[in-house]
């Protein structure tokens, strides 16, 4: 570029420094955003909870309060054989004299634990009703599903912000509607739109936040700031669904918060990265002057000039980035479909380990707290780490570590349950690490032109494995040990892929298709010239779209 030397965005805004007022209030502010995720994404734990409960008994047999939860204490007891079915009353006969040996399904009904009151007792969701219960967990998830997919592309097309308030806005109020909700039906539909604002707002701003800060204050944003508001978020859920036992009223409180942010509008700024990508320079320069203001520095009277600059504007002219740029050129190719089968990985064997941990024996609060404390132990362990180590050392690492604690307990002697509980949550905590790190690590790789597109579509890949990983659980029935050698086995394949991807530790934030770092190879020659080909092919690619 004749006339100047081009600068990357991290040069031109070095002036702002890595934590500042501005910085420090984005960080703030965007981490709490991410605590409603936290636990709007797990809340189907106690709202879909199904209590103990037994047939319902008419006529002469009704029962007062005492009665019935003494019954459900004493399942085998003279009223039925099962919590599905009840033995025949014979016609005109008092007390067990009534009582025949043939059984018929609970016609009139069922009575629940009055402990918990959830969808299953709101809608007699047992029995043969009882499948409407993992469904409407799976429309969440498939909720999430498209989220992860379509988020991606709103926000490169209609800037991070809107999509962000508008996610938040969409997952708040599809909650409060689901209180209301009249049947099953309407539950599920609500249920599937608050998965798509949940995963949609978790994305958005964390692509937000790390495109406003500097590469030192995005790690600490991505690992120490969102991820922690994410688990915090995790941790606060059995604290309100202890004291809050209704499920109306449980989705009342959880709506709560994002709607007190709503107001965070007027002062959470669109990514300057994004506006000037998009050639909206005066409104870029607004930004930038706002945080300049507040952390009291110095602004210079032109902070982006074009000839220092062009590289990360576009023309008006050119053509919109799609999907298709993930997988056109080489080195973007090899980066997504990496990235796809590591999110895949990693999110199956988290949501599988974390099933299984809220499945434990014991108080449902204490197990659901423990697998939090156990995720935010991670987060802060990687975030002290991810600044000593190179990142696909540290990937590895963490999934190594997984998969062999996971495959350790292949060979722990039977009825020595305690020690592969242990196990279990070792690799739980490493699995956790790996799985806030990926945010980190792939936000870095993927240029800012497609990083949420990029981004939406491992997410999807995850969603997509966190549906499968319910069944790989269902094969414990047959085997105990063997869901963990799957995910030790999945675990380690992972690590594996993610020796190849390159070292992003203190590098600058790509901008354009070109800038991105290409994967390693075995063969070092061979990726020399791969990499420049790559280039070649990038700047082909570029100078169509780029202002010269």
């Amino acid at each position: 570029m004749p006339g100047g030397k081009i600068k990357d965005f991290g040069e031109l805004t070095s002036f702002l420094g890595d934590y500042g007022l501005f910085q420090i209030l984005m960080i703030v502010l965007l981490s709490l955003s991410a605590v409603p995720c936290g636990y709007m994404g797990v809340i189907v734990v106690f709202v879909s909870d199904t209590p103990e409960h037994h047939c319902n008994v008419s006529g002469n047999f009704t029962r007062t309060g005492a009665d019935v939860e003494a019954t459900l204490q004493e399942r085998n007891s003279w009223m039925e054989p099962d919590s599905c079915s009840r033995y025949k009353l014979r016609a005109n006969c008092t007390e067990t004299a009534g009582v025949g040996n043939e059984t018929e399904p609970c016609v009139d009904g069922w009575i629940y634990s009055a402990e918990r009151y959830t969808i299953v007792s709101e809608w007699d969701l047992v029995c043969d009703n009882a499948w409407k219960v993992p469904f409407s967990t799976s429309l969440f998830f498939v909720g999430v599903l498209i989220g992860s997919f379509i988020s991606g592309h709103l926000s490169d097309r209609f800037g991070r912000r809107p999509v962000f308030f508008f996610t938040m806005a969409l997952q708040t109020v599809t909650a409060l509607i689901q209180v209301a909700s009249m049947s099953w039906v309407m539950f599920c539909v609500l249920n599937c739109l608050r998965g798509l604002g949940q995963i949609s707002n978790y994305i958005t701003s964390l692509v937000l936040g790390s495109e406003m800060l500097s590469q030192s204050a995005r790690v600490s944003f991505t690992l120490l700031g969102h991820s922690l508001g994410f688990g915090i978020g995790y941790a606060l859920l059995p604290l309100f669904a202890y004291f809050i036992r209704g499920w109306r009223m449980l989705l009342v409180a959880a709506a709560i918060p994002s709607l007190l942010f709503l107001p965070t509008w007027w002062v959470i700024p669109e990514s300057p990265r994004w506006l000037l990508q998009k050639g909206r320079v005066e409104e870029a320069e607004l930004v930038i002057r706002k945080a300049a203001k507040w952390n009291r520095v110095p602004v210079p009277e032109v902070i982006f000039r074009t000839r220092e600059c062009s590289d990360l504007m576009q023309n008006k002219e050119e053509q919109t980035y799609t999907y298709m740029d993930l997988i056109r050129t080489r080195n973007m190719r090899n980066i997504t479909i990496s990235g796809v089968f590591i999110w895949m990985s990693v999110s199956m064997v988290f949501y599988g380990l974390s099933l299984n941990t809220s499945n434990l024996n014991g108080n449902i609060y204490l197990n659901c707290f423990l697998s939090a404390v156990i995720d935010l132990v991670a987060y802060i362990a990687t975030w002290l780490l991810v600044k000593r180590a190179p990142r696909p050392v540290l990937l590895f690492s963490t999934l190594m570590f997984c998969g062999i604690m996971l495959l350790i307990i292949k060979l722990v002697p039977e009825g020595m349950d305690a020690v592969s509980q242990v196990l279990a949550l070792l690799g739980k905590m490493g699995v956790s690490g790996a799985y806030c790190f990926i945010y980190v690590f792939f936000t870095e790789l993927i240029p800012t032109v497609v990083r949420n597109m990029g981004l939406g579509i491992a997410s999807t890949a995850a969603r997509i494995s966190s549906v499968i990983c319910p069944y790989m659980i269902y094969v414990g029935v047959y085997n105990k040990v063997l869901p963990y050698l799957i995910f030790g086995t999945i675990s380690i394949m992972a690590a594996v892929v993610s020796v190849l991807l390159p070292d992003t530790r203190n590098n600058k934030l790509p901008d354009l298709i070109s800038q991105a770092k290409p994967i390693r190879r075995c063969c070092w020659a061979k990726e020399t010239s791969t990499a420049w080909s790559d280039t070649n092919e990038d700047r082909k690619d570029v100078s169509k779209s780029a202002t010269c």
